[in-house]
């Protein structure tokens, strides 16, 4: 069984009882529109910037609010696994012009397909310093993690092929071409596959002609 539980201590940010909030900062990330899409339709542990500019220099273990904008909701929070770091755009010349390294944001908590709406103006750039009174106003919206269950996804294609080996192949080749934007998956709850609903792009999707006439 598949199992993407994160790994934290069960508190809304993922702290444990050893971090203490008085070392750490706050900020807030604002995602692009893309962006947000793209972390909704693949699950992913990781958050990981780039091109951002050398103004913006969280540090390792500072919190993270990640929002996106128009309206301004929260859609995660997180933790900084790895600050910006100068590097040059050619690693084998020394004299190349000087790039900014990525910033990488462990998710401690999601809500990407129910962000919660926040009130005030969205932050003037891709990362900013952010209050740490704010970012825990933020987190408490969140309130405690939902209770996880087993659901059963599946993904069904018609593949025409010579030999059962030759179908696995076109299969995978259709799913990495088509991915998620495109394929239907089927999730129902372990032991309710009565109730199996499609997904398309993140979300329910009918996938019956009669109920669209």
């Amino acid at each position: 069984m598949t199992d993407t539980e994160p790994r934290t201590s069960g508190t809304t940010d993922g702290a444990t009882t050893t971090t203490t909030t008085t070392t750490t900062g706050a900020w807030a990330v604002l995602l692009p529109a893309e962006r947000f899409e793209a972390e909704r339709l693949v699950h992913h542990d990781l958050l990981e910037l780039t091109g951002l500019s050398e103004a913006a220099r969280p540090r390792p273990g500072d919190r993270v609010a990640v929002l996106v904008d128009e309206p301004l909701r929260l859609v995660a929070l997180g933790r900084v696994a790895l600050a910006s770091s100068e590097s040059r755009e050619d690693p084998d010349d020394p004299q190349s012009d000087a790039v900014a390294g990525p910033l990488v944001v462990a998710y401690t908590r999601r809500v990407l397909d129910e962000p919660v709406p926040v009130d005030g103006p969205a932050p003037d750039g891709p990362v900013v310093a952010l209050d740490p009174a704010r970012w825990r106003s933020l987190a408490d919206r969140l309130g405690p993690p939902p209770a996880r269950s087993t659901w059963l996804v599946s993904l069904d294609l018609p593949i025409e092929a010579a030999s059962r080996a030759e179908a696995v192949r076109i299969f995978w080749s259709y799913v990495q071409e088509l991915g998620p934007r495109e394929l239907p998956a089927f999730v129902s709850p372990y032991g309710d596959e009565l109730a199996m609903q499609a997904f398309v792009l993140g979300v329910e999707a009918n996938q019956d002609p009669e109920e669209d006439d």
